[in-house]
């Protein structure tokens, strides 16, 4: 089910996954590059309802609007601020994620917002090639349970090179920044999607 919701940045979208006895709302929006059909967002959306957690999958007002290019990461948390009401309407409490440009929004807000976690799918750590540029302040200051999924292979930020931290982190064996794997490596695309979806029920189950 598609809803349409209003924000000081323009009309957003979120697409509703229900579960049939929900515990959470798994709230997730997309990077700068992309939208909803990221092979990560479906994969939840498949799998998660089965485990109690309804998906909530937000598109920004600049995709909705049929845009090439994300705006300032300002505009990003307006739309994601608006779209707060919405999403925690359903009176549960609300995970709060996101897929690189998406997962930055997350971090930034949690805690403004009420998020009782966060998940950040493919956090861009640093621009590729400029690990000088970290991003890490946005991740460590999220100020609630939050976890990490990462390719092995992901230029935004490789696993072993997060810092310390509260966080924990799922590491993709072979996943690039959209947990795409070669087809040359040892596990399968599905395969490296379960790798996705187990660790983020498992992470779910332990914030009961």
């Amino acid at each position: 089910m598609a809803e349409e919701v209003e924000t000081d940045a323009g009309t957003a979208r979120v697409t509703w996954h229900e579960a049939e006895k929900p515990a959470f709302v798994l709230a997730v929006g997309h990077g700068a590059g992309g939208g909803i059909d990221a092979r990560d967002l479906k994969a939840l959306a498949a799998v998660l309802p089965a485990h109690g957690v309804t998906v909530a999958l937000v598109e920004q007002p600049w995709r909705v609007a049929g845009k090439k290019v994300a705006p300032a990461p300002k505009t990003l948390d307006v739309g994601w601020r608006g779209l707060w009401p919405a999403l925690a309407k359903p009176g549960l409490p609300v995970i709060a994620g996101g897929r690189s440009a998406g997962a930055r929004v997350a971090c930034r807000t949690a805690r403004e917002l009420g998020a009782v976690a966060v998940l950040a799918l493919s956090f861009p750590l640093h621009p590729p090639g400029r690990p000088e540029k970290s991003r890490a302040g946005e991740l460590l200051d999220a100020g609630v349970p939050t976890l990490v999924v990462q390719g092995a292979n992901d230029p935004f930020g490789r696993p072993e090179e997060f810092p310390e931290g509260a966080h924990g982190l799922v590491e993709v064996p072979y996943g690039d920044h959209s947990f795409g794997v070669p087809k040359r490596a040892p596990v399968d695309q599905d395969q490296a999607l379960k790798v996705v979806t187990d660790g983020v029920v498992e992470w779910i189950a332990s914030l009961r």
